[in-house]
């Protein structure tokens, strides 16, 4: 263990000490109101999309202080070539918006929200990118792409006339302000160069034995880039920018900066092809720099199927550092960020032995307990329904995953962590944030094909806590690109990023949650806003704070 880290680990354990009691989740969906189930409309035919699932969203849409949910559905693909066409979609294959009517009780909005989606829904992202003071809603689809804006609750379809197009396999997304103009950009990551008619029989040849196609068997393909030009419009920058230069096979999207520069950088998680880091250069140009900076591959030099992408700080050094996860046997990868480039850090930190035989999806580094020390939870579960007769020591369905983290390295806490971690699913999408804001941080899940999940967090004799909630003046109105640091001590900071993205095609919720141990607060809290000016104060005595950037 290297000596700074060390010292953090000390240092943290000294001021903050460990919780003492275990983390624990109780699932409440149907109790809570939600009862939402994914449609993947299976076929004897085997399209690919059918296993992908699909992303949720944690987000506040009226105003009111409780985080409501939004699942993505799949489609109808009895007749596939309807896909984008303008048809109906039955109920059963709506997009659901779930809204919170506090007491930890949700009704279903999605007609009077208008939010029901059109085409087969794989990711979402949810922000301001109007700087209206609503958040707005982007779903990508296998076929055309879907941008909802929300005027005052009630969502309208824009997509056509802001310029939002996609034809293809899109996957995840971002918002973030790549040019520091302080308007939100749209960063949409592809999947595959896939459609029905390329479609192909793999497997046995017998129809019962009929399995779904390796992405291997297909060509990568283009990310898009969408500068946000004002009054409602968007730009496809792609091309200038540098980004169609550096194909993939995405999936989990996430943005931060890494380098510490001041302008954000781009990660895609791609599935079996080297994974992608976009450095922003300036001047509105990116560059694939993931082999210079040590991510694009495993410690042994291979690609991987990279689902889902946590992007946060685990070991309290105050950068940022990234985990990928993937299929079973290709295990998950965290990448310590050592300033500008990255290590590999999974069998030190432990991530290695938690993962040998999962594959992970949704995936979030969140401090559940409140201990100073961000938790990671994987939703899991194989891509393959019938993964079992090729290697048996694999599922297609897997438990979830709970990782409590120790000072910086993880041990597995799902045995302890309530009934719902006993049972198998194949989970998707997992978005993070407090639904009943007591502290905690609680989790909805996508199942594929299956009935989402809703998990409380029910651990006993948490720490403190301090949730905090940035507007941004001269910079973005969600101040997406901002950081924050707490001065807990002499030698102790906890410090945390306002990113976009991660998860696997899923959007969190956008306050930043602090998990304090026995202290009350801190000394001072620093905000970092994402044009690059600074803005000080004392620690709060409040549990919760707003911090509004000035504008001037």
């Amino acid at each position: 263990m290297p000596i700074r880290f060390q010292a953090a680990a000390a240092a943290f354990a000294a001021a903050l000490s460990a919780s003492p009691a275990a983390q624990s989740f109780e699932e409440i969906a149907d109790e809570a109101g939600v009862r939402f189930r994914h449609a993947a409309s299976r076929t004897p035919a085997k399209y690919l999309v059918e296993t992908m699932g699909a992303g949720a969203a944690l987000l506040d849409y009226d105003g009111d202080g409780l985080l409501d949910i939004y699942f993505v559905n799949g489609a109808d693909l009895s007749n596939p070539a309807r896909l984008g066409g303008g048809a109906k979609s039955a109920p059963r294959y709506w997009n659901r918006l779930y809204r919170n009517l506090g007491g930890l009780r949700f009704e279903d909005v999605t007609q009077k929200a208008g939010v029901k989606g059109s085409g087969y829904g794989m990711g979402v992202a949810a922000a301001d990118y109007d700087n209206d003071g609503d958040t707005d809603i982007f779903v990508s689809n296998f076929g055309p792409d879907t941008l909802l804006r929300n005027e005052g609750g009630r969502f309208r379809d824009v997509s056509r006339e802001a310029g939002i197009g996609g034809e293809g396999w899109s996957s995840g997304a971002a918002f973030f302000d790549y040019d520091g103009d302080g308007r939100l950009d749209l960063f949409v990551a592809s999947y595959l160069d896939w459609s029905f008619a390329r479609n192909r029989p793999c497997g046995d040849a017998l129809p019962a034995r009929r399995s779904y196609c390796h992405p291997r068997l297909f060509g990568a393909a283009a990310h898009t880039l969408y500068r946000n030009a004002g009054g409602g419009r968007f730009t496809d920058v792609s091309a200038r920018s540098g980004i169609a230069a550096f194909p993939g096979k995405g999936l989990g999207v996430a943005v931060g900066d890494y380098d510490e520069d001041g302008r954000l950088d781009v990660f895609v998680a791609n599935d079996s092809y080297p994974q992608q880091l976009f450095r922003n250069a300036g001047g509105g140009r990116f560059a694939d720099v993931a082999v210079e900076a040590g991510i694009a591959y495993d410690a042994e030099g291979r690609d991987y199927a990279g689902m889902g992408v946590a992007w946060s700080d685990y070991d309290g050094d105050g950068r940022a550092d990234i985990v990928v996860n993937a299929l079973g046997r290709q295990g998950y990868w965290l990448y310590r960020n050592v300033g500008g480039a990255f290590e590999t850090a999974s069998e030190r930190t432990g991530l290695a032995a938690l993962a040998e035989l999962r594959s992970g999806w949704g995936m979030g580094l969140a401090d559940f307990d409140n201990d100073g020390w961000r938790d990671l939870f994987v939703a899991q579960g194989h891509v393959m329904d019938d993964i079992a007769f090729s290697d048996p020591a694999l599922a297609h369905r897997e438990p979830l995953l709970l990782a409590r983290n120790l000072f910086g390295r993880f041990f597995d806490a799902s045995r302890r962590g309530g009934e719902v971690f006993a049972r198998r699913y194949a989970a998707r999408g997992a978005a993070f944030g407090d639904l009943d804001n007591d502290g905690r941080i609680d989790v909805a899940v996508n199942v594929n094909d299956g009935p989402a999940l809703v998990l409380r967090n029910t651990t006993r004799e948490a720490g403190k806590r301090l949730r905090i909630r940035l507007e941004g003046g001269k910079s973005n109105r969600d101040a997406i690109g901002a950081a924050v640091t707490l001065r807990i001590a002499e030698q102790v900071r906890l410090t945390a990023f306002r990113g976009s993205g991660g998860s696997y095609l899923s959007s969190s919720a956008g306050d930043l949650h602090f998990g304090l141990g026995r202290r009350d607060c801190c000394e001072s809290v620093e905000v970092r806003w994402p044009d690059g000016s600074r803005q000080s104060m004392p620690g709060p005595q409040d549990a919760s704070l707003a911090i509004r950037q000035p504008s001037e």
